[in-house]
């Protein structure tokens, strides 16, 4: 495709991402974000996401999660040339199940493919799993694995790492601009528009999240802004939950919605919740319901006691943009030449930073990809979905 001028809205891993792609095939991007890069407020942000490679029986998203793990390996490398400590961690992935593993379910299926594919994930108990890794107690699960691919990014430092990457590129970065709608003529986007006024381009990229079905409405009823607790929490005793002996963890996400990671250097341990989260407007407050906070006590009592009583030094809603299938939208809309939605993270996304934005770019210059067509246009699937964890989506 010749070299055309390209609008991305949003600094999140899809905008970011898409950015940096698209500029080093030759196009004139602009990057317009409405708040300050790494947001506190944003998706992509907070000390840590999760990178996993397990997606139950989902052959495609492991594949994608497997090159998206090799892309974070390359990124540590090059880090490690510029000087920089690197921002992924490899601690492996703990997969617990408090029930026997069986067909049907997200563990048994993951750990059936994994092994498909080549990969020597172990088989754990919860005798097992409490003398491998101290901080859980030994009754909480009763089947699980743990695979030692996999673990977890320093997500708000790794954001400001893209900005560098995006920089580097030749993306021109605007930030502190708020892109307030987009428009269109004859069926073809023309531009967007910032304090009034269109800024034209040939194309726009919508990655802002929540925001998008702001943006564009068409997209309103299948993507729907949804918020989920996350908890930051100081242990008295930080060393039981170092990476070498408390690796990142799913716990039986498909029924509980935890997960969480090992303590980072100031010793703080996150533990989040998926699920169906609460709908929440992306421009509105953000509060976390009360019971919640008794919830995640109750977990940690019954997994980790040693947390259950820790000091509770942060709290927020992280804001999903969930689509009705949980899959993403990287697609043209039909109707609107030149407008591309690249999306619906739907709490998993930021684990494929490092593979997502060539996707993204793919899509834009009509190249054939394999991910593409699941990743399609797909208005006709609504906002109501049907089994909330079928993917043990977790903010990443």
């Amino acid at each position: 495709m010749a070299a055309r001028s390209v609008i991305v809205v949003g600094s999140g891993v899809f905008g970011m991402a898409s950015a940096i792609a698209l500029s080093r095939r030759g196009h004139n991007v602009t990057l317009f974000e409405r708040g300050s890069i790494a947001d506190p407020l944003a998706a992509s942000t907070d000390i840590s996401k999760v990178v996993r490679i397990e997606y139950g029986d989902d052959d495609l998203y492991m594949r994608l999660g497997e090159q998206a793990r090799e892309g974070w390996i390359h990124w540590n490398d090059l880090w490690r040339q510029q000087g920089l400590q690197p921002l992924y961690h490899e601690t492996g992935a703990l997969m617990c199940s408090r029930s026997s593993m069986s067909p049907g379910h997200y563990e048994y299926d993951s750990f059936e493919l994994l092994r498909a594919r080549g990969h020597q994930p172990g088989r754990m108990s919860g005798e097992l799993v409490a003398k491998r890794f101290p901080a859980w107690s030994s009754t909480y699960f009763q089947d699980g694995f743990y695979n030692p691919i996999g673990g977890f990014v320093e997500s708000g430092k790794a954001m400001h790492r893209m900005k560098q990457l995006a920089s580097a590129a030749g993306v021109r970065i605007v930030d502190n601009t708020r892109v307030e709608d987009v428009r269109e003529r004859s069926s073809r986007v023309r531009g967007v528009t910032i304090g009034g006024s269109l800024v034209e381009s040939d194309i726009v990229v919508l990655a802002a999240g929540a925001w998008n079905a702001m943006l564009w409405p068409t997209i309103n009823s299948s993507i729907r802004s949804t918020g989920h607790p996350v908890f930051h929490f100081k242990p008295d005793d930080a060393a039981l939950f170092r990476p070498e002996i408390f690796p990142t963890f799913l716990a039986d996400v498909s029924r509980t919605g935890y997960y969480g990671f090992p303590s980072n250097e100031d010793g703080i341990v996150k533990i989040g919740k998926h699920g169906k989260g609460v709908d929440t407007d992306p421009d509105g407050p953000r509060e976390i319901m009360s019971e919640q906070y008794d919830l995640v006590r109750e977990f940690l009592s019954d997994a980790m006691p040693s947390l259950a009583n820790a000091e509770l030094v942060y709290s927020r809603l992280c804001l999903y943009a969930d689509s009705a299938d949980s899959d993403f939208w990287i697609c043209e809309d039909p109707d609107c030449r030149g407008l591309f939605i690249a999306g619906a993270g739907s709490g998993h996304g930021y684990k494929f930073a490092p593979v997502i934005g060539d996707v993204i770019a793919d899509a834009v210059e009509k190249v054939d990809n394999e991910f593409l067509d699941r990743f399609r246009w797909r208005p006709d699937l609504q906002q109501e979905r049907g089994n909330e964890a079928s993917r043990c989506h977790d903010i990443v």
